[in-house]
């Protein structure tokens, strides 16, 4: 019964797909310091057909891309950007970092950017962006709605 709940999670469906990618890190100098430069490395579109990733290339992690109907906005502002972005929002410990999630709305990944986390990003691969033109189809545009201010009417403050 496990096997079954395993292959059906690692399964893509309308609003989650699973990604496989390593972290490749390289030491830089920055003037007298030596410090890891991180960068994503061999990102993997899941298949269930495909075999686990070879142990002899280093880590292999995977996580799954989730869409929510209340990030549309996010999802179209990324899409009509010249360079769509996944991003991935990992997690430092002893030099070493540790993803915890993958998304593709910015506002998300920018909100981990002011703690102790570091976001790494990438160009979108092309069967992800038709997966979220898809799901944006299917869901239809989120339009913020925001108060319209007229300028010939006064406020309750003006006094009349």
């Amino acid at each position: 019964m496990q096997q079954i709940d395993e292959h059906k999670r690692l399964e893509k469906d309308e609003s989650s797909w699973p990604i496989r990618f390593r972290l490749r890190s390289e030491e830089k100098q920055i003037g007298r310091w030596t410090t890891l430069s991180w960068s994503i490395d061999n990102v993997e579109l899941y298949d269930h057909n495909r075999t686990q990733g070879d142990a002899s290339t280093g880590t292999c992690y995977e996580r799954v891309l989730t869409l929510y109907r209340d990030e549309r906005t996010d999802y179209r502002f990324n899409l009509s950007s010249q360079d769509p972005h996944l991003f991935i929002v990992c997690e430092e410990n002893n030099e070493q970092l540790s993803p915890l999630l993958i998304t593709v709305a910015q506002s998300v990944a920018s909100s981990y950017m002011d703690g102790d986390y570091q976001v790494l990003h990438i160009q979108m691969p092309l069967p992800v962006q038709a997966w979220m033109e898809a799901f944006i189809g299917r869901h239809g545009e989120l339009i913020e709605f925001k108060k319209k201010r007229y300028k010939d009417k006064k406020g309750r403050s003006s006094g009349n």
